[in-house]
């Protein structure tokens, strides 16, 4: 079973279109969904596609990239397996499916890439990546977990590309090294990362929704070390944890005792502070006797700190403001989008399905989407690329508005 759904185009020529199967037979599935797309764009060139499958077809992930490389002369081809897949309206979290998404990009500049980590020499290995510019451009990136040092991948992009912004997910299904892949121009990988560079007459803007809420009071971070916070405003971190416990009630402690986290400010010189001006990081621990929490990054004393926390409330607000900022502040709608979604949302945080990929389809219409489930999500915020945890990471294909 396959089901097209939308598709749209302008004079400029770009172009997308998406198509979904649940056919259990990967062979019949890869065929329904180059059909499907087809039947949406006839003859246009397609210029890049991606492909995202569940775990139920990655044993057969060489036959996919071939037949699609083949089946639609794709000038540039990725994909992924994923705990679940996404496609325009709908998520499915753990049935069988595929979910293919072309677009027709006359005039972008598309470099597809690859990176394989070396463990005994402890290299990251870009053969074949652009060289070093300060050209703005876009990086869609899939990566495996198991065998790629994401951050330090992100830190020596930044060196590189220091105009360039990332976007994308790591690959899913698996539960250990060699059980995901990655698909890139017919070729199948189980490690490493497989992308591409975008850059030229198209824009790609970037919606990354961390899905907290802040609660309590900012803190300046009086004295720190590494991961440790030790003190916030001159008192104990611990102190001011407490406090921001007991300044909650009912169900909203109930929710802290799991699901508290803290923001790190990326820009501790700003007078105010908004939405996606904090990366949500985890606490990972606390020491009663030192007074201290332990946070998922390193953080610095100087930082602005304040505590979050995360519900399924939080998360649906957060996207559906940041969609809908997104929307008022850009002239031209998007055309097309990519969503890489925690699989520690879903149904099993909204406590019903579809819900990022309602939200999306709601706040920016009924265009081509697809993506994936992942175990980790990459995007910028505060103008640097992260790796995050429990967010949705949007990247929304438009027209470049006019200057």
């Amino acid at each position: 079973m396959v089901t097209q759904e939308t598709q749209s185009q302008t004079t400029t020529g770009l172009r997308f279109a998406s198509a979904l199967s649940r056919n259990t037979d990967t062979e019949a599935a890869v065929r329904d969904l180059a059909d499907g797309v087809r039947t949406q764009i006839g003859e246009s060139a397609v210029h890049l596609a991606f492909l995202f499958f569940s775990p139920h077809h990655a044993q057969k992930a060489d036959l996919i990239a071939q037949m699609i490389h083949e089946e639609l002369s794709v000038e540039v081809c990725l994909g992924c397996s994923g705990e679940g897949v996404i496609a325009d309206a709908e998520e499915l979290e753990t049935a069988p499916a595929l979910t293919l998404w072309v677009g027709c990009l006359p005039g972008v500049r598309l470099t597809p890439l690859r990176l394989a980590f070396s463990q005994i020499h402890d290299q990251i290995q870009m053969a074949g990546w652009p060289e070093p510019s300060a050209e703005p451009s876009t990086f869609i990136l899939l990566a495996d977990p198991f065998t790629t040092p994401v951050h330090d991948v992100l830190s020596v992009m930044a060196e590189r590309y220091p105009n360039g912004q990332a976007v994308g997910g790591l690959a899913g299904g698996g539960r250990g090294p060699g059980d995901n892949r990655l698909l890139k121009n017919g070729d199948v990988f189980e490690g490493g990362i497989v992308g591409v560079q975008l850059s030229g007459p198209i824009a790609i803007r970037t919606v990354i929704s961390q899905g907290c809420c802040p609660i309590g009071e900012r803190y300046v971070v009086t004295r720190a070390e590494q991961n440790m916070v030790f003190e916030l405003g001159g008192r104990p971190a611990i102190t001011r944890l407490q406090e921001v416990f007991e300044s909650l009630e009912g169900h909203r402690r109930r929710d802290a005792h799991r699901a508290l986290h803290i923001g790190i400010a990326i820009d501790e010189h700003s007078s105010r502070f908004e939405r996606g001006d904090f990366l949500v990081r985890n606490l990972v621990g606390a020491d009663q006797e030192a007074g201290a929490i332990a946070i998922g990054d390193l953080v610095q004393e100087g930082q602005t700190v304040q505590f979050q926390l995360r519900d399924a409330k939080s998360a649906s607000d957060d996207l559906h403001v940041l969609l809908a900022a997104d929307r008022a502040k850009h002239r031209n709608p998007p055309l097309g989008a990519l969503l890489f979604s925690c699989c520690g949302r879903g149904e099993g945080l909204f406590g019903h399905t579809h819900h990022d990929s309602n939200v999306v389809q709601e706040r920016v219409g009924p265009i081509p989407v697809a993506g994936f489930f992942a175990q980790g999500e990459i995007g910028p915020v505060g103008g640097k690329n992260f790796l995050h945890g429990y967010t949705a990471s949007v990247a929304l294909f438009s027209r470049p508005d006019e200057n």
